[in-house]
Order: C-alpha cells, then sequence, then structure tokens
C-alpha cells in the first residue's frame, strides 16, 4: 500500500487531498496543526479508516522531528507540502511591511518544507519511487510578476520554488524526486470567492501530475493541469 503525508490537511487543498488519497486506497497521513479542532478532518477519517490524524504545526521545527521520529518505521511515498500561508494583510504594503509576519511568513513557507524533507528522507528513501511534492503558487515566479505587491508571499514562494530546485538537484542521485505544483486560483479560505476551479478540480489535476511523475522532470514547475510555469 503507498502513503502520503499531507501537511495543513485540516481543510480546503490539504483535505481534499486526504479524500481523494483516501478513496483511492492510500494510507493517509494527514498532518495538522490542532487535531482537536479538525472538524471535517476528523469526519473523514471516520469514513476512511486510511487517514491517521498526527499533529503538527511545521512553523515549529522541533515538532518536525518529534513527529518524524514518531513515524520512523513508515514507509512515505509521497511528502505533500502542502501547509502554508498567505502573510500580506491590507495596509501592510511597502513602507508600513510587517516584518515578523514575514518572517512568520518564510519559516512556514520556506524553511518548513526543506524541513520535512530533511526530517522524513528515510522514511522516502523506504518507497520505490519517493517523491517530495510542494505546492508553491505562480505568484512565485519572478518573470510572471508583473503587478507587484504581496511582497511577502511572492517572495516566500520564490523562495520555496529555489529552495526545491536545488534540493532535487541534490537527491537525484539517490532517486527522489522534486515536484513543484501551481494548484490554480481555488476557491479556499486563502483564495477567496473569487477562484477560477474548486478544490476537487485542481487536487485532481494535482494528483494526475504526481501520479505520472518521472525522476527526469525532477525540480520542474507545474501547473495543476501539467502545464510547465516559468521561474
Amino acid at each position: 500500500m503507498q502513503t502520503v503525508l499531507i501537511t495543513g490537511a485540516n481543510r480546503g487543498l490539504g483535505l481534499e487531498f486526504s479524500r481523494q488519497y483516501a478513496q483511492a486506497g492510500w494510507q493517509v497521513i494527514a498532518a495538522c496543526r490542532n487535531p482537536n479542532q479538525a472538524e471535517a478532518l476528523s469526519e473523514l477519517a471516520r469514513q476512511y479508516p486510511l487517514i491517521k490524524i498526527e499533529a503538527l504545526d511545521v512553523a515549529d521545527l522541533s515538532q518536525i522531528d518529534a513527529l518524524a521520529a514518531k513515524l520512523s518505521d513508515h514507509k512515505i511515498d509521497v511528502l505533500l507540502n502542502n501547509a502554508g500561508v498567505y502573510g500580506d494583510k491590507s495596509g501592510h504594503g511597502f513602507g508600513q511591511l510587517d516584518y515578523q509576519s514575514w518572517a512568520n511568513t518564510l519559516a512556514i513557507n520556506v524553511l518548513a518544507p526543506v524541513k520535512l524533507a530533511e526530517a522524513f528522507l528515510p522514511n522516502l528513501q523506504r518507497a520505490d519511487q519517493p517523491l517530495i511534492v510542494a505546492l508553491s503558487c505562480l505568484m512565485g515566479s519572478i518573470s510572471d510578476n508583473t503587478s507587484g505587491g504581496s511582497i511577502l508571499y511572492r517572495s516566500s514562494k520564490a523562495g520555496l520554488n529555489a529552495a526545491l530546485k536545488s534540493l532535487s538537484i541534490d537527491l537525484r542521485p539517490s532517486a527522489v524526486g522534486v515536484l513543484i505544483l501551481h494548484p490554480g486560483w481555488v476557491r479556499t479560505d486563502m483564495g477567496g470567492p473569487n477562484g477560477l476551479i474548486d478544490v476537487e478540480e485542481s487536487v485532481s489535476g494535482m494528483r494526475t501530475v504526481i501520479d505520472h511523475f518521472k525522476l527526469t522532470e525532477t525540480g520542474r514547475f507545474f501547473k495543476y493541469d501539467g502545464v510547465a510555469l516559468p521561474w
């Protein structure tokens, strides 16, 4: 049986990933900050016994190490870095930037996925075709940025892209793949009600890209529909 570890699994894309992978017969390790408050995820786990909920605040690197120690005997086929924050706030653009919020955004969106890759690398190396997936965003593309703004979020996703690209080169000799995905503009709490697609379409598309991943594609940046994106 294949196993996926999903961060930020309590809502939005993470919850839908948990649903779809469980429906497909995968063992799902669904990690979220406050399992006791994750009602939708708890209900999903009652429907699908293949879902195991674990507490994890990705901003706390010691919690990542603790979870890796707890799961040291588990094989993980896909490490899915879904947890993320937007960070930017109205009234706090350039000239009034909230630097503490910026540091928190970078910690969650950049440091945490790299730390998760470090901590769970032994689990991934137990798998036949191990894959690290990070949910980024087209807003992290420097060449695509024609509108400015969103400095905190843009810089964090650009940093994530750079870190994961480097990681893909470092891990290529050990056959651990790295895939960077843009989920599209999705109707979620973060994406807002005006998103162009729903979570089902986004996650279904991303799962197809994940399922068809080949090691020759490691370190590349794709949209949920498989279209390659610019850096």
